[in-house]
């Protein structure tokens, strides 16, 4: 008992180790607020990516734009509940003019796909820029040999929801058409906390 609570106290102080002074941005959306702790240390290339797009202000007036739920799944891929959001359909001429990302698979950061962990969008690996997922509920899929990416890659996860997650399920509820929100969800800015 003493060894099983000794290795327990020793996982969770590595754990909260590996993420102490890990940066905090607060995603104002007109549904709420909601607030991620990025974490550059797992994922240099993807949070740092993340971070500068947020001091370069690109997310002002951005939206969540797309969600996949139970109702509305990709033929023939697992199963995925997320929202996705960015300024693909705000500002489009400056998402496809941002260079894509080096990848950063979750065989390397292992930081898995579990509710609230926020990832980068991609059609390849090393595609992915201004555009990234919330995950509702855990979706192993998207982690490294998942089977929601043919390539078996998965997604750079780069944080995680650490506060806020009522409105992400609050979002993730709004009416949809074919993937995309009817209406789209604002997101007023993304900020540093």
């Amino acid at each position: 008992m003493v060894l099983v609570l000794g290795l327990a106290g020793i996982i969770a102080g590595c754990h909260s180790a590996g993420n102490s002074g890990a940066p905090h941005v607060i995603i104002r959306t007109e549904a709420g607020d909601i607030e991620i702790e990025v974490y550059p240390k797992q994922a240099p290339k993807t949070a740092g990516a993340f971070l500068s797009y947020i001091d370069s202000g690109f997310y002002k007036n951005g939206s969540f734009y797309r969600v996949l739920n139970d109702d509305n799944q990709v033929t023939g891929a697992g199963a995925s509940r997320l929202i996705q959001g960015g300024i693909w359909k705000t500002n489009h001429a400056k998402a496809v003019g941002v260079p894509g990302v080096p990848h950063e698979p979750t065989s390397m950061t292992h930081i898995l796909h579990t509710d609230g962990t926020v990832s980068l969008a991609r059609s390849e690996p090393g595609s992915g820029t201004t555009e990234f997922f919330i995950c509702v509920g855990d979706q192993p899929g998207f982690d490294f040999g998942g089977e929601n990416n043919p390539d078996g890659q998965g997604y750079a996860a780069f944080g995680r929801v650490v506060k806020g997650m009522d409105v992400v399920r609050t979002i993730y509820a709004r009416p949809e058409n074919n993937q995309s929100f009817t209406p789209s969800v604002h997101i007023n800015t993304i900020v540093r906390k």
